[in-house]
């Protein structure tokens, strides 16, 4: 019988996975550099690659659980975990956690009045 494992393994160690994320914004700054945008219009909004690596073990816990966008206190709760399994990240996630009112774009932040 098959139980759904409720601590997920890591998926690989916080070097790889910052070689990972800061590949993807080389990546994403070569693009907008290419389509003639100024970096100092862009570098301020782009996430940090240690940002840039919790939320993408924030994607995996979400898409685990079915793709489901999580409340406010699931996202917390997610938040917390990655630090705990990774805490060379601590400082990233409670930046994050943090941002209430960010001016990200891209920030996921959960607000307590999202459905």
């Amino acid at each position: 019988m098959a139980t759904r494992d409720e601590n997920p393994r890591r998926r690989a160690s916080v070097e790889v996975l910052r070689a990972e994320a800061a590949d993807e914004l080389a990546v994403l700054v070569h693009e907008r550099l290419r389509a003639g945008e100024d970096p100092w219009d862009f570098m301020e909004d782009l996430p940090s690659v240690d940002e840039l690596v919790v939320f993408t073990l924030r994607a995996e816990n979400i898409a685990a659980d079915g793709g489901m966008r999580p409340s406010a206190a699931r996202h917390y709760r997610v938040l917390r975990q990655i630090a705990l399994d990774y805490p060379a990240l601590t400082r990233a996630v409670w930046r994050l956690l943090g941002d209430a009112n960010t001016h990200r774009r891209w920030d996921a932040v959960v607000r307590a009045d999202a459905s």
